[in-house]
């Protein structure tokens, strides 16, 4: 169900404690909510966030009156997607501003801005036409080959500034990835995307989080995500272990009980507090580490970034 709203701002900063090593600063969110269905997401708690916010000019009044209760928000994240229509006009207003310092803005890091309520309203093909506008760099984050429709704009902004597009694949089997991530395009689908930005200035990287435990960090699970993000290319690979908090805690233990009940009590003593105990981490980042050796993938996602805009920069006082 798609419910309109409108919003005063396009671009929200992030939070200085966030901030720590990210390329950026700016988060630019097309919808709220995702349906792909993703049991794992850490966005959950976004629903309930943005409502305790309705006091200030984050808000439209049509945005307030959609608040809801904390027993509904757990389904409604998935089913209920709030569309910010005036999106377009609001984030024309920051690009243009004299303040604006053409930083990096990363679209979608809250919820995909390619998920299926983007194929009918299409807003990130307006998007991006204002990031061309402006030659503004951006880094978008996917579970959808939809990106592939904007191909033709992200290519033609990576000529101009900065465009990172990094794939999430969590796992190459899709038995396991229909359960964890319902609605989200096949694996297999998701490297097509990597795969077609191969030959472009786009930069590129594979997002490898969460790393569900029990479920999706066996090297046999691991190994055959590296592979085929080395034969894409990639620019760098970046892992993450499940983090589990929140709504996300509660949504997460729903569905072990639901379709792996078997592994309740194992991630209950894993997950005494947010995050896995140190011990099962340093194991499973040593199985990293020798991977991402072996298909010599960088975990360096800054240098990317840096070499591009260095060589725009060089392109830029040499044009006549």
């Amino acid at each position: 169900m798609f419910e309109e709203i409108k919003v005063k701002k396009a671009l929200n900063r992030i939070n200085k404690s966030s901030r720590i090593n990210l390329p950026f600063h700016w988060d630019l969110n097309i919808y709220r909510g995702c349906e792909h269905g993703c049991n794992y997401c850490y966005a959950m708690y976004s629903h309930s966030y943005l409502e305790e916010k309705e006091g200030s000019a984050f808000l439209e009044d049509s945005e307030k009156k959609f608040c809801l209760s904390s027993k509904e928000r757990d389904c409604a994240f998935f089913k209920k997607i709030y569309v910010k229509t005036n999106i377009l006009e609001a984030l024309e207003k920051q690009l243009a501003a004299r303040n604006w310092k053409k930083e990096v803005i990363n679209i979608g890091g809250v919820c995909d801005s390619y998920q299926p309520a983007e194929a009918e309203y299409g807003l990130m093909r307006q998007v991006l036409a204002l990031m061309i506008k402006h030659r503004n760099p951006v880094t978008i984050s996917t579970k959808s080959e939809l990106i592939l429709r904007d191909f033709d704009l992200l290519t033609e902004l990576a000529e101009i500034t900065h465009v990172n597009v990094a794939v999430t694949v969590t796992t190459v089997d899709k038995s396991l990835s229909s359960l964890l991530e319902p609605l989200a395009s096949s694996p297999e689908k998701r490297f097509s995307v990597l795969q077609a930005f191969k030959s472009t200035a786009v930069i590129t990287g594979i997002h490898m989080m969460p790393i569900l435990p029990f479920l999706t960090d066996s090297p046999q699970n691991l190994e055959p995500i590296m592979s085929l993000a080395a034969e894409c290319e990639v620019d760098y690979a970046l892992p993450g272990i499940l983090y589990l908090r929140g709504e996300t805690r509660k949504h997460f233990f729903n569905f072990l009980e639901l379709k792996f009940p078997e592994l309740t009590d194992p991630y209950h003593k894993l997950y005494a507090k947010g995050e896995a105990d140190r011990a099962y981490k340093a194991e499973l980042y040593g199985i990293l580490s020798s991977l991402m050796e072996k298909y010599h993938l960088s975990g360096d996602y800054m240098k990317p970034m840096q070499s591009q805009l260095s060589r725009l920069k060089q392109l830029k006082l040499t044009d006549f």
